[in-house]
């Protein structure tokens, strides 16, 4: 497969802490909210998601028991009160279920592990259709057998597709990424990621481009030294793979995309920093974060989340630099800082899931790991 390298005007790139004034409106209630989803049975919460067109979520919790066994459940719940609206299905075995998120218009996509042996787990995945029904309705079936795991899925903001980001756990150690319709079980044809600055080390970020059914990777450069990291870009319909090098220094742990200005946001590992690829006007500029100094990562961003609506990137930064705790720390399309949500925790680094933010972008709120640090709940925040 032929690889290409898009080059961005090299005129307007840099590295800068100065950011302007944003047109965005700043939410003078912007914080942590009251409203705190504890699962039923007090598990670990392996996923969760909310519908964002709608007032429920749904959760996936699993309680280890001294036995070996687990109990596992998937559970709705409301996003108003927190309150769990219904077990949909609960098991007291060595499975767990995984949710994957709510994808297209409304569908809630679960993966079923279920272990035969210490190293025999099959994975399926259930679909509900949509969320607020709180039952299976049917099967999603991605083309790939038990020799890929989906490692992450991620929906688009203009269309019902999604692009997904499999890790190979065969031989050939071959990731592959492709486009989905979730509700109609659909696929686009598998892609390989055969390009070395993207197939080494932990899988890269992944967002997805719906509008020209795209999906975007971020990573690190394949290099000892820390250097500015990779951002690749493969076309879902062709296979077409491009990549440039970006701003920032080391990883890149955060990325997503704004299709209708042909925007992509994403952070790095090294310096603290936030970058934003205009790609319809060729610019590029990285921002150090608000109290974040140039010689300290501790306060790196993480997970980051795109809303259409109000067109704002949420960037989820795990050590506060503008409280305590946690922070989401808000920019616009340009660049420039919006707000800091403040009050939150997410800092922890050993869980099982890495911290996600789920928007309701109608309503300026949304989800995020915590304040329980192993993740038992989840937190309620305006922006």
């Amino acid at each position: 497969m032929a690889t290409a390298v898009l080059i961005l005007l090299t005129s307007l790139a840099g590295l800068g802490d100065a950011q302007g004034q944003s047109s965005a409106q700043r939410n003078a209630k912007a914080g942590a909210g009251s409203v705190i989803v504890q699962p039923t049975f007090g598990g670990l919460i392996f996923g969760f998601d909310i519908d964002p067109n709608g007032s429920e979520g749904v959760l996936s919790e699993a309680v280890p028991q001294n036995d070996g066994s687990v109990i596992s459940a998937v559970e709705t719940f409301d996003q108003n009160t927190g309150t769990i609206l219904k077990t949909i299905v609960q098991t007291h075995t060595k499975d767990d279920f995984v949710t994957l998120g709510v994808e297209g218009n409304s569908v809630g996509l679960i993966e079923l592990e279920h272990v035969v042996s210490r190293f025999d787990v099959r994975r399926s995945f259930g679909v509900l259709n949509p969320v607020e029904g709180s039952k299976f309705t049917g099967r999603w079936t991605p083309p790939i057998g038990q020799k890929h795991i989906i490692n992450e899925i991620k929906r688009s903001a203009v269309n019902a597709r999604s692009a997904v980001y499999a890790v190979d756990v065969s031989d050939k150690q071959e990731p592959i990424v492709f486009a989905t319709d979730v509700r109609t079980n659909k696929f686009g044809p598998l892609i390989p990621v055969l390009d070395t600055d993207f197939n080494f080390g932990g899988p890269p970020v992944l967002a997805y481009d719906g509008l020209r059914n795209q999906a975007i990777l971020g990573h690190d450069t394949n290099s000892q030294f820390i250097v500015p990291p990779k951002v690749g870009i493969v076309d879902l319909t062709d296979g077409k793979f491009t990549k440039f090098t970006g701003l920032g220094l080391g990883v890149i742990d955060g990325i997503a995309v704004d299709s209708d200005d042909h925007v992509i946001c994403t952070d790095t590992s090294f310096d603290g920093a936030v970058q934003f690829y205009n790609l319809a006007k060729r610019t590029q500029v990285s921002h150090i974060m608000p109290g974040v100094t140039e010689t300290d990562d501790s306060s790196r961003g993480a997970h980051i989340e795109y809303d259409a609506v109000n067109k704002l990137f949420l960037v989820a930064q795990p050590f506060s630099a503008t409280g305590s705790g946690s922070s989401i720390v808000v920019y616009d399309i340009d660049g420039n800082f919006v707000e800091s949500v403040d009050g939150l925790n997410f800092s922890s680094g050993f869980n099982v899931f890495p911290v996600h933010i789920a928007l309701n972008p109608s309503k300026r709120s949304g989800f995020v790991d915590g304040p329980d640090p192993e993740v038992r709940n989840i937190q309620s925040f305006t922006y």
